[in-house]
């Protein structure tokens, strides 16, 4: 198994971005890889991959720990629930 892809470079932003990009650019990468929408082999895997990055980077504390400790600090930490408890507009808006 090949080791993670640092969260921000999955979701192409910086360590200082606001939350406001974070969550702009995770809108973004979810509409392009949707499963629903691309049916590439690939597109279901990353989108799980910009799940994961969102569901760390999105949360503070998640964020903290990972910036800290790197995957290390969060493996294990969240769930499917936790990747979308905030994400509660639709893709409309986008």
């Amino acid at each position: 198994m090949s080791a993670k892809r640092d969260y921000y470079e999955v979701l192409g932003v910086s360590k200082s971005d606001s939350t406001d990009s974070v969550k702009s650019q995770y809108r973004k990468l979810a509409l392009k890889f949707h499963p629903d929408r691309n049916k590439s082999p690939e597109a279901a895997e990353h989108f799980k991959e910009i799940s994961e990055a969102y569901a760390v980077l999105s949360d503070p504390e998640k964020k903290k720990l990972y910036d800290q400790y790197g995957h290390a600090g969060v493996d294990g930490k969240y769930s499917t629930e936790d990747i979308f408890s905030g994400a509660r507009g639709n893709f409309d808006e986008v």
